[in-house]
């Protein structure tokens, strides 16, 4: 998720390939898988930095794997937590590079529906979808979705997702 901060998509593809083609272990298929927290932990910032192309998120991967691979931070718990949401939310964020949209995200990931994660590619669709093309506010776009309740995020994206299964029904 840190990979997905910031950038274009294009530059999250590069970095995550990176991860894998460097570090993923091979697969029976004859791919290679994400790799786990150990092998990240045991590679320099500088890894980070000059072969995956993550720039100053460099710093924020070789943590989160060394916090990881310790035993220091379980990120498997957050799969089966049934901690209160501002609580998760706390610990997500204790991830350096891990902020609102990118533990909002995670929480979504894991099962769990409460935040928006909102992007400038959701704020745009929202704008085009539900506000005549014009920029709304995060307020304005919460609003929107908090008739939903703890699936208001579901909702957004099932919203501004739509047209991907059928291009031709676009609101």
């Amino acid at each position: 998720m840190i990979c997905t901060t910031n950038c274009s998509w294009a530059l999250t593809e590069k970095m995550v390939t990176g991860l894998v083609s460097e570090l993923g272990r091979m697969s029976d298929d004859g791919r290679k898988s994400f790799p786990d927290a150990q092998a990240m932990s045991e590679v320099p910032v500088t890894f980070y930095r000059d072969r995956v192309r993550a720039g100053y998120r460099a710093p924020y991967l070789k943590e989160l794997a060394e916090r990881v691979a310790s035993g220091e931070l379980d990120v498997e718990s957050w799969l089966s937590s049934d901690a209160p949401l501002p609580d998760l939310i706390k610990e997500m964020k204790s991830v350096k590079g891990v902020g609102n949209y990118a533990a909002e995200n995670l929480l979504k990931l894991i099962g769990r529906y409460d935040g928006l994660a909102l992007d400038s590619w959701t704020r745009a669709q929202f704008a085009r979808m539900r506000n005549q093309g014009r920029p709304a506010t995060d307020k304005r776009i919460s609003r929107f979705y908090a008739r939903f309740d703890s699936w208001r995020g579901l909702a957004l994206w099932c919203d501004v997702t739509r047209h991907w299964l059928n291009p031709e029904n676009v609101a």
